[in-house]
């Protein structure tokens, strides 16, 4: 196929290896922060939040989170020109969310009239997935997914490398960026930069996805 978004995301890949030496621009750093505000998640809620990992005292706390567990994720910390961190409200209140319907108010997105429908209504939607003892992080990650989709697919886009990243100590990180979190939970993050030509192996490699029949169905 060869529409544009397509070639894009066909050249798109998970980078093993950055040049530290290269550094994404401010102007592109703009539109990939705009970019993830923009991102879509259920009933608007924005349940979260995103620390971006540019200074070098930043990368060496980050570095520090990998003492423990997933180690051949530790060089990225440091060679990638910047990582985000994707964070996650663990306690999505109905007070936190009425943040978000005064912004759809203000914004004219909302009349004015249906603010308490819209925060009754939407929150339902939130309570489904919240225990007795208010944790309904499970929903509120799920959210945060759709924001790292929507940064990998922008990436793509912008000939940038990514490598999405599990291989995270989520409690590490929770203590070393604990001012940052402010109570939020952090289970995956995203290095960006650019891949260092001849030791990334992982370039260049031909796509390997299953068949479009095998994964959509057209009714």
């Amino acid at each position: 196929m060869s529409h544009q978004i397509i070639k894009d995301l066909n050249n798109r890949y998970t980078a093993k290896k950055y040049d530290a030496t290269k550094k994404i621009s401010s102007e592109d750093m703009e539109v990939i922060k705009e970019a993830i505000r923009l991102s879509a998640s259920s009933i608007n809620s924005q349940p979260w939040k995103f620390i971006v990992i540019e200074s070098d005292a930043a990368k060496q706390r980050f570095h520090d989170t990998f003492a423990n567990v997933h180690q051949f994720n530790q060089p990225h910390a440091k060679e990638a020109s910047h990582t985000i961190l994707f964070a996650n409200n663990p306690r999505f209140t109905k007070e936190q969310y009425k943040k978000v319907i005064d912004v759809e108010v203000t914004s004219g997105h909302l009349p004015a009239d249906m603010f308490e429908a819209q925060l009754n209504g939407g929150f339902s939607f939130a309570e489904l997935n919240t225990d007795d003892a208010g944790f309904n992080g499970n929903w509120t990650k799920a959210q945060t997914y759709i924001a790292l989709g929507n940064t990998l697919h922008v990436l793509a886009r912008l000939g940038i490398a990514s490598t999405p990243m599990e291989g995270v100590d989520s409690e590490l990180i929770g203590e070393i960026f604990k001012d940052e979190l402010e109570g939020y939970t952090c289970d995956f993050a995203l290095a960006m930069g650019y891949h260092k030509g001849g030791e990334d192996y992982n370039h260049g490699l031909p796509k390997a996805r299953l068949t479009m029949d095998d994964v959509i169905t057209v009714l």
